[in-house]
Order: C-alpha cells, then structure tokens, then sequence
C-alpha cells in the first residue's frame, strides 16, 4: 500500500477525532479543515464531501476485515471457523469499527461486509453463484452473527463467539 500525503493522513486524523464525538451529518469540512490545519481546496484535492471521506474510510476498515479472514473459501464447509475470524477481525478493528460505524452509520458494517465477501467467496467457489440457498445461508451468517455478536457485546467476547459459531452450524 503506498503511503498518503501529510495532508491526507491529517484530514483522517481530524475526521478520527471530530467523529468520535459528533455525528457524521454535523460534521462540515469546513469544521475539519480547522481541525486538520490545512485549507479546503486540500480536502477537495482528496474527497467530495464529509460523506465521501466516511464511505473511503469505512471502505477501508471493510478491506481490513476482509483481507484479514483466513477461511472465507470454507465458508459453508466450516462456518465455526469462519465466523471466528470474522469475530477477530471484528475485534481487531474495534476501535474504528465503533468511531465509522456509529449513529446513522452503524447499518453500513454488515452490509458492506457482507457485500465484500460474498464478492470473495463466490470467487473462490463460483459453483455457489446460482445457489439461492447458498445465498440465504451466507446472508444469515453475516447478518445474523453480526448483530447478535453487536448486542450482546458486554458479554465476553470469546463466549460470545463461541455461542454464536454453534448456532451457525445448526
């Protein structure tokens, strides 16, 4: 990955920062700029809007998680194991996960997830693309893990993994 400018690494910092504790529709670029120390046509340089920024940044934390899942290509062969390491990319990205994804934002993570991996794994095991079944299947494991894995979060983490992969394979 090639490294980005000062000016953009600054803009990301801001946006981190300023979106931990406002919600995206009140943020401004103005507001940022201020922030990031840097001028508006700079920004622009890079983005179209605050709402450009986001969708590159939560695109990013989706590539994160996905590059990072070991066993996508047994997907359906062992979910278990494939739903833990969505958990620990999950966790791994935890921090950001919870900054992007948060107020308005919070239905993007499963449904960019789910979208970027089922891109991968119906690369990996094209005999699956026409399987309606096969489809429902990976929605449900995506969807459903992820958000009784999002609110059921103040319990332990390996628990709640461990919970959630056995109801997979039923």
């Amino acid at each position: 990955m090639k490294k980005q400018p000062k000016s953009q690494r600054a803009i990301i910092h801001a946006f981190i920062e300023l979106r931990k504790k406002t919600p995206l529709e009140k943020m401004t670029v103005t507001g940022l700029c201020k922030y990031a120390e840097i001028n508006k046509s700079t920004f622009y340089v890079y983005y179209k809007d605050i709402y450009d920024l986001s969708d590159k940044m939560e695109d990013e934390v989706v590539k994160r998680i996905t590059t990072s899942i070991k066993h996508t290509n047994i997907a359906f062969e062992d979910p278990a194991l494939f739903s833990e390491d969505v958990f620990k990319a999950y966790d791994e990205n935890s921090e950001l996960i919870s900054i992007l994804f948060s107020d308005s934002q919070a239905g993007n993570l499963p449904k960019k997830l789910h979208a970027s991996l089922t891109n991968l794994l119906f690369t990996l095991r094209p005999e699956y693309i026409n399987s309606p079944e096969k489809h429902v299947m990976f929605s449900y494991m995506i969807y459903g893990s992820y958000y009784a894995f999002m609110e059921n979060n103040e319990y332990d983490h390996n628990y709640l993994i461990s919970v959630i992969s056995s109801l997979i394979t039923m």
